[in-house]
């Protein structure tokens, strides 16, 4: 079984191949793993977030409360992909949202304070932030602009071509929230679909 402070160090050096041996003996200082049990929470509503983490194992769901009180999804989180929320991150509010676990997951989380300082001590250490920052953005950009341009068969081919290993993991309910179509819809869609 892969050590999960070497599968953060494969993903840091993915994202930054010129991350030095100095920066990362830095950032590994900072790295603390923490296993949570479904339906745990890794971020809550109303709290304030102060840490970055990445999945080295389970599924974190990400979700808000409308003004009826339904959840509505807005991301999943697979291993081997970083999570945060970033507007509570950088400006020390509390989060509007709700990230919980799924499945048994194992997390390794570094403090947005560490990072901070890194930047402080070594020159290229921004870097490895800002691709950690960017990486987590484009997933929800490409959500973003599904909404704007893609219809919900769309959406929900896209999502299944994406994240193969997760159709099984998720349910219709928090699938169909995320997609942002009725279950029933949803049921109507793959139905077609399978019948193509």
């Amino acid at each position: 079984m892969t050590n999960p402070f070497d599968q953060v160090q494969q993903a840091i050096q993915v994202l930054n191949p010129r991350i030095t041996p100095q920066e990362w003996a830095y950032f590994r200082q900072g790295l603390t793993e923490r296993v949570l049990a479904p339906k745990t929470f890794f971020i809550e509503a109303g709290k304030p977030n102060q840490l970055i983490g990445f999945l080295t194992r389970g599924l974190i769901r990400g979700y808000y409360l409308n003004q009826m009180g339904e959840e509505i999804s807005t991301t999943f989180v697979p291993e081997n992909s970083w999570v945060t929320d970033y507007p509570s991150l950088l400006m020390g509010k509390p989060s509007r949202y709700y990230f919980q676990c799924l499945e048994l997951t194992t997390l390794v989380t570094v403090s947005y304070q560490h990072v901070q300082q890194g930047y402080n001590q070594f020159m290229g250490f921004e870097r490895n932030g800002r691709l950690i920052a960017e990486a987590i953005l484009q997933q929800q950009q490409r959500r973003i602009e599904s909404f704007q341009f893609d219809s919900a068969e769309q959406r929900y081919l896209d999502f299944i071509q994406e994240n193969p290993s997760l159709f099984n993991r998720i349910s219709l309910t928090h699938l169909s929230s995320y997609l942002g179509i009725e279950r029933p819809s949803l049921s109507r869609i793959r139905r077609k679909i399978v019948g193509l």
